[in-house]
């Protein structure tokens, strides 16, 4: 997603490069906050549970397998997304690697809803 005029100066010349390390070096191409991978279509419930392929299991929205699985009824309505990982900060003033982190869209929004609603 292109960065907004009025947000460039949170990022640096080099946060193309700098984002790409954070997704694909360090977090291995998946959700730092769940674990959804990259570019894979992937089956979820619409409230954070999901399915993991490539284990079998379902998650919840931190990742952590669940415990119990859906009822039958919540499997009826499942939904499927394609997983685009992108790099935020958990503080603006700050580019350096500790402070970014690789979130799937769903995340990187519940991470961003604060300043979301203040600017509303």
């Amino acid at each position: 997603m292109p960065i907004r005029r009025e947000h460039r100066f949170f990022y640096p010349i080099d946060w193309p490069q700098l984002s790409a390390v954070i997704r694909f070096r360090r977090a291995g191409g998946r959700c730092e906050g769940c674990g959804r991978p990259h570019g894979h279509r992937v089956v979820h419930l619409g409230d954070g549970r999901w399915w993991d392929a490539a284990t079998g299991v379902w998650r919840d929205g931190r990742g952590k397998v669940l415990r119990s699985l859906p009822i039958t009824e919540e499997i009826a309505a499942v939904r499927m997304t394609k997983v685009v990982l992108a790099t935020a900060h958990r503080d603006t003033s700050d580019n350096t690697a500790s402070n970014l982190a690789a979130f799937c869209q769903r995340r990187h929004l519940l991470h961003d809803r604060p300043e979301h609603q203040r600017r509303r």
